[in-house]
């Protein structure tokens, strides 16, 4: 059985954003594996280390060359061989359609990808894979288990969580819980890294149906304003006049 990871590379969430007209400041981010996706991985090595019969890992981006060293850090951490296809990620639908054009020569049984991204939190690509694909998506999924070469997959409802069985080809969005902790790469694994298949491929031509007309910081906030505890009525005259609370 072979997994196959989607992954989505993320300015670090402690970046302090910056914007060129319509574009990112690229200039001293630091890029990470977005995190709900690198929880994906690691919930995948855990299934092949457990003996579930997980024979390949591989792990697929939609990124130009400066998204190679988080792919290089997701086959330090364990993935077998990756794919990136050598395009901006312009949209959902421009991603999950570049993703689904080359999947389609991956075997794969079951295909992983993040709840949301930590840049646009954007929620699509997962279900707009899968509809390309022509296969079943879970969202919401907070655990992934194998028995009997089938899936069993875990996702949460209002009240409870749902138990669903597959035994054919399936996508899974996963949320935080799916793993405890992501992986830290070793050295022994950085260094294996180096030799593992990294496979890049041109975008397929298609449309970008987004336009980015204009980006805004949100408002910085106010200062905070201290009261004197025995001065209410200043309170409630700045919670009623100022912040419109009351």
């Amino acid at each position: 059985m072979n997994i196959l990871v989607c992954l989505s590379n993320v300015p670090d969430t402690t970046t302090k954003v910056k914007f060129n007209g319509t574009k990112l400041e690229t200039e001293g981010v630091q890029w990470i594996i977005n995190p709900w996706d690198e929880l994906a991985l690691t919930r995948a090595l855990e299934l092949k280390e457990s003996g579930a019969g997980i024979d390949n890992i591989s792990v697929i981006t939609v990124g130009l060359e400066d998204a190679e060293p988080t792919i290089r850090k997701a086959l330090a951490i364990g993935a077998d061989d990756a794919y990136r296809i050598n395009s901006e990620a312009f949209d959902s639908f421009y991603t999950a359609a570049q993703i689904a054009e080359l999947a389609k020569n991956i075997p794969f049984d079951l295909i992983m990808t993040g709840f949301e991204s930590a840049d646009y939190n954007g929620v699509a690509v997962g279900a707009m894979l899968a509809e390309l694909l022509d296969i079943p998506s879970v969202g919401a999924v907070s655990a992934v288990n194998v028995k009997d070469g089938k899936w069993l997959i875990d996702r949460e409802i209002d009240g409870g969580k749902e138990v669903l069985q597959f035994d054919s080809r399936v996508l899974v969005s996963v949320q935080k819980g799916i793993a405890i902790d992501p992986r830290i790469p070793a050295m022994r694994g950085i260094m294996n890294a180096r030799r593992k298949p990294l496979n890049v491929s041109n975008p397929v031509a298609l449309d970008s149906f987004n336009e980015i007309i204009a980006i805004e910081l949100p408002r910085s906030k106010s200062k905070v304003k201290l009261f004197d505890p025995e001065d209410v009525q200043s309170l409630l005259d700045a919670l009623r006049n100022e912040a419109h609370v009351l």
